[in-house]
């Protein structure tokens, strides 16, 4: 038998000893894992070999839609995942994510994904530990942001500010129970974003005349509260 034969019998030979599931192409493995609601288990699985790596990789990659709810997310974990998914659209971070624990060098590192100036949805609900400096970090380069929910968190005027001179696409956004957001930051976030549509202000401490004075800049604006729409003829009566 000549080398190349023996070589080739030892290639076969190798084939057949390598488990079924190494065999799977890179796109299958990537189809399987993107079933995987874990990210603990995608972690485990991008260490069995470069190939399942490379699986994981790219099932990150074609998500458009991700969400932390059930994890125990901290800072360098979920900018990880985050920098992976590139055609990323729609990012939930918020506290009813059990175990998330995210503060502002999260929201910094998660910045500085590729993908951040194509969100067009970002939640931070309920994120108490974080303040303006991780926020203003987020949205300065979320240039394409349509839906913010910063609900139940400790910004004030200068993350409006932010919002305002970064977000010229934004549609609605969140500010339940944003107690240290004045009329200030609410004026110029309705002065600058011109395609606003809808502010939820349940449970802030802003005099109803503001909300009569916004909707004078905007007469299209849907001010929300948490169990009805506010408008005029409510505020005024």
């Amino acid at each position: 038998m000549g080398k190349e034969e023996v070589g080739e019998a030892e290639k076969a030979t190798v084939m057949e000893l390598e488990p079924e599931i190494e065999k799977l192409p890179v796109d299958l493995l990537s189809y399987t894992f993107s079933l995987l609601s874990s990210f603990k288990d995608l972690a485990q699985a991008s260490g069995v070999c470069r190939k399942w790596r490379r699986g994981v990789d790219q099932s990150l990659a074609s998500k458009e839609v991700l969400s932390f709810a059930g994890q125990r997310m901290d800072d360098a974990s979920a900018a990880r995942i985050v920098h992976a998914a590139f055609n990323l659209r729609e990012l939930n971070i918020s506290r009813s994510c059990w175990g998330c624990q995210i503060t502002d060098e999260g929201l910094y590192k998660i910045s500085l994904a590729k993908c951040i100036g194509n969100l067009t949805s970002i939640s931070l609900w309920g994120m108490a530990g974080i303040t303006d400096k991780g926020v203003i970090h987020l949205v300065s380069r979320a240039y394409s942001l349509q839906h913010l929910n910063i609900g139940g968190t400790f910004i004030t005027d200068e993350s409006l500010y932010a919002i305002a001179n970064s977000c010229p696409h934004l549609k609605t956004i969140i500010l339940w129970s944003c107690r240290h957001v004045t009329e200030s930051g609410l004026l110029m976030l309705v002065n600058k974003c011109h395609k606003l549509e809808s502010i939820n202000v349940g449970g802030m401490r802003v005099p109803v005349d503001c909300f009569i004075t916004l909707v004078a800049i905007s007469p299209a604006l849907q001010i929300k509260s948490i169990s009805h729409y506010l408008n005029i003829g409510m505020l005024v009566a």
